[in-house]
């Protein structure tokens, strides 16, 4: 039984670290929501996306979240905005902008807050009953 919620909270750590990674990547994103190149008709910042992937944890015998991989997002396309006076301009005086919504970093952050706190629930519900149980035993 103590095993049993020992893993639970292994299980919930695990959701925690990648639900802390994906606020990281999606923070690291909203930073650069601005930053252009500095040489004329270069690449912007390109917005980060990751993955994550189910991994056995042979120990407790059970699935943990792990993050998989961090990439550019290669799919969305540049805006590009008319600012000829921008170091990144090109010869007609327009600069790429990162391919990065805010509104989607935002909402993205949000819901990997939510997971971050259920799992965290998770956490206290566990270590609730291991001192109900130990409660129990006095």
């Amino acid at each position: 039984m103590a095993n049993d919620i020992l893993n639970s909270m292994t299980i919930s750590a695990s959701g925690m670290r990648a639900q802390g990674a994906r606020i990281r990547v999606a923070t690291e994103n909203l930073a650069n929501a601005d930053t252009t190149s500095q040489t004329p008709g270069g690449d912007p910042y390109r917005r980060q996306t990751i993955t994550f992937k189910n991994v056995l944890d042979k120990k407790i015998g059970a699935d943990t979240v792990q993050v998989s991989r961090i990439a550019e997002d290669t799919k969305t396309p540049f805006v590009t905005k008319y600012a000829p006076d921008n170091p990144g301009a090109d010869k007609s005086g327009y600069v790429k902008m990162p391919n990065v919504t805010s509104l989607t970093e935002i909402m993205d952050v949000r819901e990997a807050q939510r997971s971050y706190e259920a799992n965290l629930g998770m956490m206290d519900q566990s270590r609730a009953m291991i001192q109900r149980t130990v409660d129990m035993l006095k």
